[in-house]
């Protein structure tokens, strides 16, 4: 392996927290060497259009790139991945065989949607994923040519939008989840059936608690149904896999790093940690990639796969990269996401796992137009919103300042709430993963 260029920061990653964090060591004064390396050939785009605006034809796929909010004076290494990194040498290998050595480094290479296994059919022609912006052309493509029956499979935030966005170009569509209603991990089943209730409206066929086991495709080795484990089956000619993503982290193995399908293993500061636990003082993560301990949730570690988070994260990391030792700021984030589905704006804010009690506090199920809160042992520590923001931002504050389940009282709309049980399914791992969409 030769190495191309002299050492600098590199950072590993071209989209959304690769560019905010390389703005953010312009932005602190680094005006050194700055290497970007991405493994799509295109420059850093915007992904939450993706699921809503390119798959329905309003935007095309090379109309979502980012704004470049500073000069960056970087080198562009895009269309090769890094896949190797060898921390004695500080040098990393990318997949034309190019080394790049590097002073320190921001690891941000995201994550990658969870494939449907080949073994049981995921190789058959007609079966998407939706993560990147070929993925996104290349359904947008397939679901223009009008396919006569859709099968999404995974009711999450992608899964979600992607069937608003089927149904909006008239497109026959089946929902497949394990969980008793949509969007149940990250808003529990009382909320969810609101969602589930919306589908239904919408003209989606939903399966709940149900579970695809494999795929069968014809003679020529295209998708024509879905075998289910209670033994039924769903036709379809076109499939959109909606199973969350893994983080991209295989190209670390070897490197002692605490690294694994769930991301990076970072500190507060998010410095990345060595395989003993110690944080490397040159290198950092940002984004859906970095698993970090969340001050705000009691040191959970936990990664967040949201817009805002990818930009917060970044810019700490930049400053911290070029701050002394004895200058290293903890990351503090409340986790935000929002989505656009069946005509409803839905926004949350903090992190619902593992809450005990949920209340409306604003407007009703019945309407669709509702604020509810999330309580655990007591303190608020969520909320969500369907058309109903006003009063979000302020529960934001209150969930971060750890204050009362429910906060706010005699507020001017506010009517009498009683609160329930969420309904959240059995967790699938002890650590918190946030896989909902960025938004």
């Amino acid at each position: 392996m030769s190495i191309a260029e002299t050492a600098g920061i590199v950072v590993v990653g071209a989209s959304l927290a690769g560019l905010r964090g390389a703005e953010a060591l312009r932005r602190n004064g680094y005006s050194g060497r700055l290497t970007v390396v991405g493994d799509e050939p295109y420059r850093p785009y915007d992904r939450p259009p993706l699921s809503k605006h390119v798959l329905s034809g309003e935007l095309a796929p090379d109309a979502t790139g980012l704004p470049e909010l500073d000069t960056l004076d970087a080198q562009w290494r895009l269309g090769h991945a890094a896949v190797a990194l060898d921390r004695a040498a500080r040098t990393i290998r990318l997949a034309n065989g190019t080394g790049l050595a590097y002073e320190r480094l921001l690891i941000a290479t995201g994550a990658q949607a969870r494939p449907w296994p080949a073994a049981s059919g995921g190789g058959l022609e007609g079966i998407f994923t939706l993560r990147g912006r070929d993925d996104a052309a290349r359904l947008r493509t397939a679901l223009a040519g009008g396919p006569a029956r859709v099968l999404i499979v995974g009711a999450g935030l992608i899964g979600c939008e992607a069937a608003s966005c089927c149904r909006d170009l008239g497109l026959p569509v089946t929902l497949v989840d394990p969980n008793p209603a949509p969007l149940a991990r990250s808003l529990g089943t009382w909320i969810g059936s609101v969602v589930a209730d919306c589908l239904r409206d919408a003209g989606v066929t939903f399966h709940a608690g149900a579970q695809v086991l494999r795929f069968a495709g014809d003679a020529s080795g295209r998708v024509v149904r879905a075998h289910l484990a209670d033994g039924r089956a769903v036709e379809a000619d076109l499939v959109i896999v909606a199973l969350g993503a893994t983080r991209a982290t295989d190209w670390l193995k070897g490197a002692g790093l605490m690294a694994d399908a769930g991301g990076v293993t970072c500190d507060g500061a998010c410095r990345v940690l060595g395989a003993d636990g110690t944080p490397c003082p040159d290198i950092y993560a940002a984004g859906d990639v970095a698993r970090w301990p969340n001050p705000l949730y009691g040191g959970r570690l936990m990664s967040v796969e949201h817009w805002g988070n990818a930009v917060a994260q970044a810019a700490h990391s930049g400053r911290n990269m070029l701050a002394p030792a004895d200058d290293q700021r903890t990351y503090h984030h409340l986790p935000a996401f929002w989505s656009s589905q069946f005509g409803i704006n839905i926004k949350a804010v903090g992190l619902s796992e593992g809450a005990d009690a949920v209340a409306i506090v604003q407007g009703s199920r019945a309407s669709r137009r509702f604020l509810a809160v999330y309580g655990r042992a007591g303190r608020s520590i969520a909320a969500v919103s369907f058309d109903q923001a006003r009063w979000l931002p302020a529960y934001a504050e209150a969930i971060t300042a750890g204050r009362a389940f429910p906060p706010i009282r005699d507020a001017s709309d506010q009517g009498d709430y009683l609160a329930l049980a969420p309904g959240f399914p059995p967790p699938r791992a002890a650590s918190t993963l946030i896989e909902a969409r960025h938004g």
